[in-house]
């Protein structure tokens, strides 16, 4: 039987996964949002200039083929903001490059990219390890990594990454072996793991 993630573990994963999942929309859901917001903080400032009221300047009629002109400024402001991200995305992109700088922050912070191993990397790893030792018995040096490293894929037997895995592929496989870098305990408590996001 497993042991129960401390609550102050659980409580942060749990809130991981619901910002995961507003992440998800967040890029559609912004820019409607910054497009919406921003046209209409604009259109009072310009409001006047398709009324009747209108005497001097950039003045437009009412109606444009029988459709108030209201709304084609509306969606004219709307689209001028759409281009003004894109232009900045460009901007961000081609000109200034910042995604690089993103994207080695991102891989810095991503523990699957340092020091964790998730179950596809453990297999390879493990499999990797496992060859060199067989290939090389007379290289002590060898072989003692190789060891260190089938320790390393051990450890993340116990986590709930592979777990999932585990899971999974006793469903769509049938029964998974138990690996030369685990143990028959370690597999039956992954089979065992209870996930809190699919009770």
């Amino acid at each position: 039987m497993t042991e129960s993630p401390e609550p102050t573990t659980f409580f942060k994963k749990w809130v991981m996964r619901q910002y995961w999942r507003m992440q998800q929309s967040q890029a559609i859901v912004s820019l409607l949002l910054w497009g919406t917001t921003i046209t209409l903080l604009v259109w009072p400032l310009i409001e006047w200039r398709f009324t009747s009221e209108c005497t001097g300047g950039a003045c437009f009629s009412g109606e444009i083929l029988g459709v108030s002109s209201t709304y084609f400024a509306l969606v004219g402001i709307f689209f001028s903001v759409m281009l003004g991200v894109l232009t900045i995305g460009f901007l961000y992109d081609q000109v200034f490059s910042l995604w690089t700088e993103f994207r080695s922050v991102d891989m810095e912070r991503n523990p699957y990219v340092t020091y964790a191993l998730a179950p596809l990397w453990t297999m390879t790893i493990a499999l990797q390890a496992e060859v060199l030792k067989r290939t090389s018995p007379d290289d002590e040096a060898m072989v003692a990594q190789a060891d260190w490293c089938l320790k390393w894929c051990e450890a993340y037997t116990e986590g709930e990454m592979f777990a999932r895995a585990v899971q999974r592929w006793d469903k769509d496989l049938g029964p998974t072996p138990t690996f030369w870098f685990t143990t028959d305990e370690a597999m039956e408590r992954a089979r065992e793991t209870r996930f809190e996001d699919e009770a």
